[in-house]
């Protein structure tokens, strides 16, 4: 008896009816399946009763081993997606010389056939768009999941504020300080420095230090950071707190008005009146800042006189010709020209309007007259001593 035919290649109804097509590779069927579009792999369990459109002639006389072939004529109601997953190559059919007595398989064109297995260019560029679509979502809900931050590329990054500041070296006048670089996004188009709620200063996104100078000795200061990108500026850092550091006291300067306590400690016999009294004297640097020489404008005994006070680290000296111990008293006394010794050493300091300067200090005054006579009167060579005791 005749073979029939064989059919081309291609999707076809699937005769097991569990699936829209199913693709037969033009001896057999295959495991290829399509349903509304999407290929898939679903084996047949067992081939199928035969389904012959071949014309009259029984089933019966066909042999028991015959392939069951797909209905040439029956056309699926739609098309299986452009690209099936997995599925081998069409191959060419096989002409089969035909029996006069069957009728023959009629063959669709190749143009008309169901699914030739080649996609149009448009239709695979859909088709790809829509993979990537379907596969950059999938990345976005996996990153969310797993506790990930993913900024969509339209909007615009967070503004983190600046985190991590800590002190560096400081001086007497000065303080410098850096902070951690963002956590993550981009870096800012700046940096501002705050102390006291007001912006001092600035620096580029990229430099995360800044330095201050003209800062009073032994002065806590107080500076926040915020971050600014595109004029919009970032929620403030902690505070920082920065001490400037503590100068020695010979880095005081010594000025302005002290209260001196002066006490006659060294040859009280050889002058009358009080041996323990106060004073006022005015110190006044011939420096604008920082320590340095003194013009001192000073009183001993109620005998006001001025003295340059040399400067050696904390320690002042000077020397001056005054009458401070006059000789006898009323109207027969006449003055004395003594030499007056003076040592001042500071002994604290303090900060005032921004400077360094002495507080206490303490020295002493040597007082040396020569003898002195005046008409029936005179008084003999002497010399004293008094302790000093400065404080503003």
């Amino acid at each position: 008896m005749a073979t029939p035919p064989m059919v081309p290649a291609g999707w076809y109804a699937d005769p097991a009816g569990r699936h829209e097509y199913r693709y037969w590779d033009g001896t057999a069927w295959t495991a290829g399946v399509a349903d509304q579009g999407i290929t898939a792999t679903d084996p047949l369990e067992a081939p199928p009763q035969p389904v012959h459109q071949f014309g009259a002639e029984p089933a019966a006389e066909q042999p028991s081993a015959e392939v069951q072939q797909p209905a040439a004529v029956q056309q699926p109601a739609a098309e299986p997606p452009l690209v099936p997953a997995a599925e081998p190559s069409p191959e060419p059919a096989t002409e089969t010389p035909t029996q006069p007595a069957r009728t023959p398989v009629l063959a669709l064109p190749a143009e008309t056939a169901p699914f030739a297995g080649v996609p149009s260019r448009a239709a695979a560029t859909r088709e790809r768009r829509g993979w990537g679509l379907i596969v950059a979502i999938a990345v976005v809900v996996l990153a969310l999941a797993g506790g990930l931050a993913v900024w969509a590329p339209w909007k615009s990054p967070p503004l983190l504020k600046p985190t991590g500041l800590t002190a560096d070296a400081s001086t007497i006048s000065s303080v410098a300080f850096h902070w951690a670089n963002p956590a993550s996004g981009p870096p800012p188009d700046k940096y501002l420095i705050l102390r006291g709620g007001k912006v001092i200063g600035s620096v580029p996104g990229s430099v995360t230090s800044y330095h201050t100078t003209g800062l009073a000795p032994d002065t806590a200061y107080a500076y926040r950071v915020a971050a600014e990108r595109g004029g919009k500026r970032s929620a403030l850092s902690a505070a920082l707190v920065v001490h400037t550091a503590i100068p020695p006291i010979s880095a005081a300067r010594w000025q302005g008005l002290s209260t001196v306590a002066i006490k006659i400690i060294k040859g009280r016999a050889t002058i009358q009146g009080t041996k323990k009294w106060t004073e006022t004297w005015v110190a006044t640097p011939k420096c604008t800042s920082g320590p340095c020489t003194v013009r001192l404008a000073a009183a001993m005994n109620g005998h006001r006189f001025k003295v340059t006070m040399a400067r050696a680290g904390a320690v002042y000296r000077g020397t001056a010709h005054s009458n401070v111990f006059p000789c006898g008293k009323g109207s027969t006394a006449f003055p004395i020209r003594s030499t007056l010794r003076i040592r001042v050493k500071l002994k604290t300091a303090q900060v005032t309007n921004g400077a360094w300067t002495a507080s206490d200090w303490s020295g002493t005054m040597t007082v040396v007259s020569p003898y002195t006579s005046s008409g029936n009167y005179y008084c003999p060579a002497s010399a004293q001593t008094a302790s000093l005791s400065g404080a503003p």
